[in-house]
């Protein structure tokens, strides 16, 4: 790990605007590393003489990852203001276990991420990197550029580009790192360790790694405000305890045409077991608080272990090589399987479980039904949580490795050439446990098996739960091939004093494949737990040719002007991609000294991946609402008359018994039929560093993204208002609606056994524009504490500010803007203004920091405030997350010139989402902070992967260099 640099410690924490050069294994306290006097910066292949470039290029140097406490790289990376943060250590439920990326919010799958100027190891079928593999303790720097960048790097970089430098390491470096929250959980270690050498008189340098990691759960119940799932607001009622319909005493819905009179099921066909088991009555909103035994943060475990290695075997020619291996262990836990659906029931089988009154209904229904299952067998719709099994655990395992081999040298003192080859492949073990079987179910009730007493509370004894538990198991395989070469070089002046023009042109091939592999019970649809899935498999490869140009026009000492641009060709193997071009071309030009102005433009393309061309059917169960359930439904003609003609009774129309959980059930898969996607992107912008005041660079950048034919698979939520929404189609013979067609049982409910398929379509349309504004400061200060040499004071402050991010999810439908919204389509919180910035007081031996984190506030994107539907305020919902502040405080010692010691605290006031007050009947009697949200909310009643959910939290390192 770096020691702290006494003169220049966070001179360039974060920055943008000017160019900071980070090629791979940048040495310490250099901005660059060079053939010679040249570099290589992100975002081009020419080697360069300067470090500016057209594109504007946020840099997080290494000492934000040791002052903010960071040892995994989302942690840091995800509070930048140009990213919306994908799945984190937060994203239970949903979420995979792993750490995502998601530039300007467009989608992990459309920003590219680089490791030295390289693609790094995918981990499943949808070809996206898992942070977790980056060693964080290794990194030198990361560059953030925005904007498509395919015409050098090729397919995905539609939003921009993420290049994580690693460096080099002289001698031993290692140390450690503690965290934990201040309710004393949570609690975070690493140990880590790197050992480098040069050797042959210089002409080799070899470095060697490790690192482990452990990271302790923290469950939703170990904080007041998780604690309940609140919700309800939606459904026109009070912010409230909330929860599933599925309980554990297990609940019987009938909806047979068997006389109903004098039993408990005629007032809403529903009844619920009491805790005497055996003994039923009348169902009146009964719910399970399936929330407290979630995990608030998942528990990892990892083992990291690499090396790298350079050896000029002749002079000016040297062979590189890199291998790293990541062994990670992330889990999932979720609240006991909720088992629902139909099932055949014979009377016979379950009688001994029921008290003879109840019992006695059920025959009554049986003896007058003039439809359906045989006599002494009832078709009921159960619920039954079987909290007798556990809680549901996914356990996934990912082992990847990733090597490479190149040379690369000078051909002469103006050419050079760098060839190389890398194999990555990703293994992932899923273990699933606390699933239940259908089938085994099923036979438990109609006497074909082991027969189960699910009538009442913890009535399945451990017989029973041996009978119908199924561990299930899944497998992923990703691999990626790259070969890669080009030449770069200098052409020589367009004119005297300009500079040299340079170039570079290559060649590369890609090859991809990916195939995921559930076992015969999830494939087949038996598991009952955790989402089933089709077996997936396929690959694909790019030939690609690519060249850029880089031309100084002029610089006569106070102007200077430069033009670059790029292009691509690429031929894929998929044919509805084929061939295809990109391109990008840009200009600086240096008004005064004090003044840069600077402009890009580029197109650039992102093929499907194989997740999304060959991916298996899959059920899922999106949150939505179903719009037959709403009491609208009853005095809309044209939606009444469409939900009966989609299956609803006529009775039913507009009946909460339309659906019975806020999530329903969908098909997804994939579409071998897809196309590319295409980008295209603007930024404009300049570069202020005032010869009047020394120290001060001032950034600002306009950004434009725009994306068409986008892969989207179409909301299920989006779907119904499609197909049923007052701008609906309203026509089952319409596309919108075809998705429908056929799904629903004799009730009129979404039938799990049949749901709606909805597949990838290159249908969407996507746009971000905004500005990123920077300014850094720093500045020497005439007196010193701990030194002799006074102290520095550096200031920096890194933000963006979004006027557009939108998104039309089919085109043809309208348009929607999410800047300063959330929830609803829009999702994840994305306020208008984001901001980072830190000071620092560098004093002698000890530095001090403050850094300053900044969401702004932003509106529900169904709200009355937004000109939605829905008034929270009525009822004591949240319809606005107020603006959000975030203050960490860090202190660093050297202790010595080989010792370092840092500590800190995160989230320094203790901000955390409200705590609410429930009375008799589970109602929220106060308005909690904005943070706290009912059904407007991601998962742990909050947005926990954007708003801090551990509180105040504490850390302590030690690195250590000889």
């Amino acid at each position: 790990m770096n020691r702290f640099s006494k003169g220049s410690l966070l001179a360039g924490t974060i920055m943008a605007g000017a160019m900071i050069a980070t090629p791979a294994y940048a040495q310490d306290n250099e901005e660059g590393a060079s053939e010679g006097n040249v570099i290589t910066v992100t975002g081009s292949r020419i080697q360069q003489r300067n470090v500016e470039t057209a594109a504007p290029v946020a840099v997080v140097a290494a000492e934000e990852f040791q002052l903010s406490g960071t040892v995994n790289v989302e942690n840091v990376v995800n509070t930048l203001p140009q990213v919306i943060p994908g799945t984190t250590s937060f994203s239970n439920n949903p979420g995979n276990g792993t750490a995502t990326l998601n530039l300007r919010g467009l989608g992990t799958t459309r920003t590219l991420v680089l490791v030295n100027g390289r693609r790094w190891v995918s981990f499943d079928t949808a070809q996206i990197v898992d942070l977790n593999t980056i060693p964080s303790f290794l990194l030198d720097s990361v560059d953030v550029v925005t904007g498509g960048a395919s015409a050098v790097y090729g397919s995905d970089a539609l939003a921009g580009v993420v290049n994580f430098n690693l460096k080099k390491v002289e001698g031993l470096e290692m140390g450690g790192q503690y965290s934990i929250t201040e309710e004393g959980d949570g609690a975070r270690y690493q140990l880590y360790g790197a050992i480098g050498t040069s050797f042959d008189d210089g002409r080799g340098n070899a470095t060697v790694f490790a690192e482990y990691y452990n990271r302790s759960s923290v469950f939703q119940g170990d904080r007041p405000f998780s604690n309940f799932a609140i919700g309800a607001e939606t459904f026109d009622d009070n912010l409230q305890q909330f929860g599933s319909s599925t309980l554990p005493n297990g609940v019987i819905r009938y909806f047979g045409d068997g006389d109903r009179t004098g039993t408990d099921f005629a007032a809403n066909r529903a009844v619920v077991f009491d805790d005497t088991p055996g003994d039923f009555r009348t169902r009146t909103g009964d719910t399970y608080n399936y929330a407290p035994v979630n995990y608030l943060q998942i528990p990892q475990e990892r083992y990291l272990l690499g090396g790298y290695a350079d050896y000029e075997f002749t002079d000016g020619h040297t062979a590189y090589t890199e291998v790293t291996y990541v062994n990670n262990r992330v889990q999932q836990e979720l609240a006991a399987t909720p088992v629902t659906g139909t099932f055949n029931v014979d009377l016979a089988t379950i009688q001994p479980f029921l008290n003879a009154a109840e019992f006695a209904q059920l025959q009554q229904l049986d003896n007058t039904e003039t439809t359906g299952t045989a006599d002494g067998v009832l078709s009921l719709f159960l619920q039954r949580r079987t909290v007798e099994t556990g809680a549901r655990n996914s356990l996934d395992e990912r082992n990847a490795f990733r090597v490479l081999a190149g040379v690369k040298g000078g051909i002469t003192d103006n050419l050079f050439y760098d060839v190389y080859y890398s194999y990555a492949r990703t293994r992932n073990a899923n273990v699933q446990a606390g699933n239940i079987s259908r089938s085994a179910f099923q036979a438990g009730l109609d006497g074909t098996g082991t027969a189960i007493n699910i009538f009442g509370p913890n009535t399945l004894t451990p017989a029973m739960v041996a009978a119908i538990s199924i561990q299930a198991q899944n497998g992923d395989i990703s691999t990626q091939e790259i070969a890669s070469g080009a030449i770069s070089g200098f052409l020589g002046e367009l004119t005297s004093g300009a500079g040299d023009v340079g170039f570079a042109v290559g060649a590369e091939y890609r090859k991809v494949a990916s195939q995921f592999i559930p076992d015969t019970a999830l494939s087949s649809g038996d598991v009952i737990g955790f989402n089933a899935g089709q077996a997936t498999e396929g690959g694909y490869d790019v030939k690609e040719l690519f060249a850029e140009l880089n031309v100084p026009v002029f610089d006569n000492g106070m102007q200077r002007l430069e033009l670059s641009g790029a292009a691509r060709y690429s031929d894929y193997s998929l044919d509805r991609v084929g061939g295809v071009w990109t391109y990008a071309g840009g200009v600086e030009f240096d008004v005064i000294p004090d003044i840069k102005l600077r402009g890009q433009y580029q197109r650039a393309v992102r093929a499907p991946n194989v997740g999304e061309l060959f991916g298996g059917l899959a059920i899922g169960f999106p949150g939505a609402t179903d719009p037959c359930s709403q009491t609208g439904a009853i005095t809309d003609a044209g939606l009444n008359a469409l939900c009966v003609a989609n299956g609803v009774p006529a009775a039913s129309v507009g009946s909460s018994a339309i659906q019975i959980n806020a999530q329903i059930p969908a098909l997804f898969g994939g579409n071998p039929n897809l196309g590319e996607e295409t980008s295209d992107s603007w930024t404009v912008g300049a570069v202020l560093r005032p010869s009047f005041l020394p120290g001060l660079t001032l950034t600002a950048d306009y950004f434009n993204i725009t994306i068409e034919d986008a892969i989207t698979t179409v909301g299920l939520q989006t779907q119904f208002d499609l197909c049923f929404g007052s701008s609906g189609a309203r026509n089952l013979s319409d596309t919108a609606c075809l998705p429908f067609v056929g799904v629903r049982n004799s009730a009129g409910i979404i039938d799990v056994n049949n749901p709606p398929r909805l597949g990838g379509q290159n249908v969407a349309e996507f746009a971000v524009a905004g500005v990123d504004i920077e300014l850094n400061y720093s500045t020497d200060v005439g007196f010193s504490l701990f030194g002799t040499d006074g102290s520095r004071l550096n200031f920096n402050i890194l933000a963006t500010y979004t006027d557009e991010s939108s998104f039309i999810p089919l085109v043809g439908s309208p348009q929607v803007d999410c800047a300063g919204l959330f929830a609803g389509q829009c999702g994840e919180p994305t306020p208008e203004w984001k901001w980072n910035s830190r000071l620092s007081w560098i004093d002698g031996p000890v530095t001090t920091s403050i850094r300053w984190r900044h969401l702004g506030s932003v509106t529900s994107e169904d709200s009355v405030l937004n000109g939605g539907s829905v008034d929270y305020a009525s009822f004591n919902g949240i319809d606005q997350i107020s603006s959000y502040d975030l203050f960490d405080l860090t202190f660093s010692v050297e202790a010595s010139d080989n010792v370092t010691i840092t500590a800190g605290i995160n989230n320094l006031f203790d901000k955390l989402p409200g705590t609410p007050l429930f009375d008799a009947n589970g109602i929220v009697t106060n308005r909690p902070n904005s943070l706290l949200l009912g059904d407007n909310q991601e998962q742990a009643n909050t947005y926990p992967s954007t708003y801090d959910v551990l509180g105040r939290d504490f850390f302590i390192s030690a690195a250590f260099k000889f």
